[in-house]
């Protein structure tokens, strides 16, 4: 190289996980090119009135020419066009419109609910229906209501525009990993035509926003990468690395997914700091300096983030709501309806109520119907929320003919271990009861039915008499070890005659028992199934008026947060009930079928991809595995494909690519739970990319002009094949000739 060319620093992908010889592993690998300019970089230098051999460098590395820029501002008009048009129609509920739409309406009435979604896309959605005016009163109860005083055009535009954005990201990203402007320009088209990721931006989900962040995420990366291979720890250095944090935090906030783009970016970090740990011109204290500031801000930064949007919804659901039954009672003392303080002694005459420990600690719970099969005999269930038939009267059940311990004179009679008890229905009058009969669902021979058994004036029979086993106490009372204390004791309920255990689980009864959670007697119980606590009790006859009072300790943000992830995690986990609609991740790769959203006087919307744009990306994922395997091979024999300058660079460039989409698609095959095609989206943004890192390489060698006239026919098959489906995007009216010739594939099932 001549002394007076300075050689070019190309913009560096984040290293993915390929295998590079170790002559390829600088960062960023040296060009073979004398001056480090290709044609379209020379032009690009000349554009802006640098000389041959030097190209000024843009913050991230993104050297964008002012023709490039037009070019953006066409394309994002393009894309809003495509997104935006007749976004009000339907002004009917669509899809899980029914769940997103009503949890705005939860903030807006600050009503406490859960969902297995953290909350910031949530919170986006629910910002616009707040400054366009909504109360929060329509319900969004069903797929196609109709909407009543609901800003729905607004809320949809939260993901349409979110969804738009997502362009430009693209373009900006394949620049910034050193690819040409034709390849940005295929990109970004590819994913403004995809009718799948325009389907989802429409309307009011997640996906939108999700995708919107993994690919801010994944931009914000490659800046930062950039300006680590240029100048490190300066102050643009620092800003792009700081920003990757903050938008690794939020793609994290809006759905879990997003933990598969921290992963991403983990991956590539780690093997950067390990590459600069072999590098002997690295001294240690400067590697320290690389592993806290990452430490610091793509680890740090990102859990205050996610921590800070659950902090903002803690504020705005301070009150009561649908989502109380899943929390613990020390969560819902913090929701405007607080338990008031409560008696701590429990004694014969106390009347009490009795809470699961486990299964998210429903009330023991009685009502005024029958069982339809078994004894017929009263239903006793668990139920999640304060009611009065929670209320249970404790008598003694020791003496001969049941003589009834006058509680109110005779000398207080605590409950303690070994206590044999019965316990009395106080609105109905029946007595807790268990017997040789099955229960209604759980019907196998070591569980017996629990049933209300009586009537008043009936003092009942041995099946109604259990006996208290304490498990454990509080230990700041040694006392609730000892004897039943409210809210410290935990003991568990022997039948007295058959020996099974009051027993509770997720299992629930059918309509006829308003779908309570089923209570019965169980012979090989498991112990967490098997415990309870007194969470009230009234006032003794016995005590004195300065008997201890007790009651729940209030949480503080970190209890609260870490229950709720539990909560969030145990209730996803449980999503495992089929939908006509799910399907496996196999199947996602080659489109076997989509999601069926909205059908309503033969117009539809229904999910699915532009064929065209997700195969030809399937086909570039599988082509690039074929080839880095091909020159594994080559390398096994001796060959030194890996030494030439320019497959390094694809190589890298491709291996990033591929290393997120895996890392997008893999874990999927690892849940039981019920997916859908959407799922596959953020994976379906790495795959375009790639497909047009593949085009890039495949193109390298052409003209430009020839490369952009690739590029363009590709795109107006994009464009064509869009079009063929657009009827499925925007629910417009189509013939049933139309419909029937859009079946490509036997498993695409539109309605008609």
């Amino acid at each position: 190289m001549s002394a007076g060319v300075r050689a070019r620093r190309p913009a560096t992908p984040p290293l993915g996980l390929s295998n590079v010889t170790p002559s390829a592993h600088k960062y960023p690998p040296s060009l073979s090119r004398t001056d480090g300019l290709d044609a379209d970089a020379r032009r690009q230098a000349a554009s802006k009135g640098y000389g041959p051999g030097h190209k000024g460098y843009a913050p991230g590395g993104l050297n964008i020419t002012s023709g490039e820029w037009k070019l953006l501002v066409v394309v994002l008009i393009v894309a809003t066009i495509v997104r935006m048009f007749r976004i009000s129609h339907p002004d009917s509920v669509v899809f899980d419109e029914v769940h997103f739409g009503k949890f705005a309406g939860r903030y807006i009435k600050t009503r406490y609910f859960v969902d297995v979604h953290p909350p910031l896309a949530k919170l986006l959605i629910t910002a616009a229906a707040f400054i366009f005016g909504f109360d929060g009163e329509f319900d969004f109860k069903e797929i196609g209501k109709s909407f009543v005083n609901v800003p729905y055009v607004a809320m949809r535009m939260v993901p349409a525009t979110l969804g738009v954005a997502t362009i430009p990201l693209a373009y900006l990203t394949l620049r910034g990993l050193d690819c040409k402007a034709s390849t940005a320009l295929l990109a970004s088209l590819f994913l403004t035509f995809e009718n799948g990721l325009v389907t989802q931006s429409r309307h009011i989900l997640l996906d939108s926003p999700l995708v919107f962040f993994t690919a801010l995420t994944i931009f914000l990366f490659v800046g930062f990468s950039n300006e680590d291979s240029h100048q490190p720890f300066s102050e643009q250095w620092w800003t792009w690395l700081v920003l990757t944090g903050l938008s690794l935090g939020a793609v994290v906030s809006c759905k879990w997914v997003g933990l598969f783009t921290i992963a991403t970016v983990g991956v590539c970090t780690v093997l950067r700091l390990w590459l600069l740990l072999g590098d002997s011109r690295v001294s240690v204290k400067k590697w320290s300096r690389h592993f806290f500031a990452r430490a610091l801000c793509l680890i740090v930064i990102p859990i205050l983030f996610y921590m800070t949007m659950f902090e903002i919804h803690f504020l705005i659901l301070g009150s009561s709501g649908d989502g109380d039954a899943f929390m613990s009672s020390e969560f819902r003392q913090t929701l405007g309806h607080g338990m008031p303080d409560t008696y701590a002694d429990v004694a014969i005459g106390s009347q009490i109520t009795i809470r699961h420990v486990n299964t998210q600690g429903g009330y023991l719970h009685s009502h005024s119907h029958n069982y339809p099969g078994g004894s017929g005999q009263q239903q006793i269930t668990l139920y999640p929320h304060r009611d009065e038939n929670n209320l249970w009267l404790v008598l003694n059940a020791t003496a001969d003919n049941y003589p009834q311990y006058d509680y109110e004179h005779q000398p207080i009679e605590y409950i303690k271990h070994g206590s044999r008890v019965k316990l009395r229905h106080i609105v109905t009058d029946k007595a807790l009861h268990s017997h040789d009969v099955r229960p209604p669902v759980s019907d196998v021979d070591f569980q017996n039915e629990v049933s209300g058994y009586g009537m008043t004036g009936f003092t009942g029979d041995l099946n109604d008499d259990w006996v208290v086993e304490i498990e454990k106490g509080d230990r700041h009372d040694k006392e609730s070890g000892k004897r039943v204390k409210t809210l410290r004791t935990q003991f568990k309920l022997r039948h007295f005659m058959t020996g099974c255990y009051l027993f509770s689980h997720s299992v629930k009864l059918p309509e006829w028992a308003f779908d309570q959670q089923e209570v019965t007697c169980n012979k090989q119980a498991v112990k967490a199934n098997s415990l309870w606590y007194v969470e009230t009790a009234s006032k003794h006859p016995q005590l004195p008026q300065n008997a201890e009072r007790v009651n729940y300790k209030i949480p503080g943000f970190l209890s609260k947060f870490w229950e709720l992830q539990e909560v969030m995690w145990t209730t996803n986990s449980k999503l495992t009930d089929r939908h006509v609609y799910d399907s496996r991740p196999w199947s996602w790769p080659f489109l076997r079928r989509g999601i069926n959203f909205w059908v309503k006087d033969h117009r539809q919307i229904y999910l699915i991809g532009n064929p065209f744009v997700w195969w030809s990306s399937t086909a570039s994922v599988i082509t690039y595995v074929l080839v880095r395997g091909f020159l594994i091979l080559r390398a096994k024999r001796g060959y030194k494909d890996l030494e030439n300058t320019k497959l390094v660079k694809y190589d890298v460039l491709c291996g990033f690519l591929f290393t997120g989409y895996l890392l997008h698609y893999l874990p999927f095959f690892l849940m039981s739970r019920q997916l859908f095609l959407h799922h596959y989206f953020p994976a379906l943004y790495f795959a375009i990319l790639l497909t047009s890192a593949v085009f890039d390489f495949a193109t390298s060698t052409l003209r430009p002009r020839i490369r952009l006239q690739v590029a363009c026919v590709l795109i107006i098959i994009a464009v064509l094949t869009f079009d063929k489906f657009s009827s499925l995007v925007y629910g417009s009216p189509w013939t049933r000739s139309k419909c029937n010739n859009a079946v490509w594939i036997k498993t695409w099932d539109f309605a008609w």
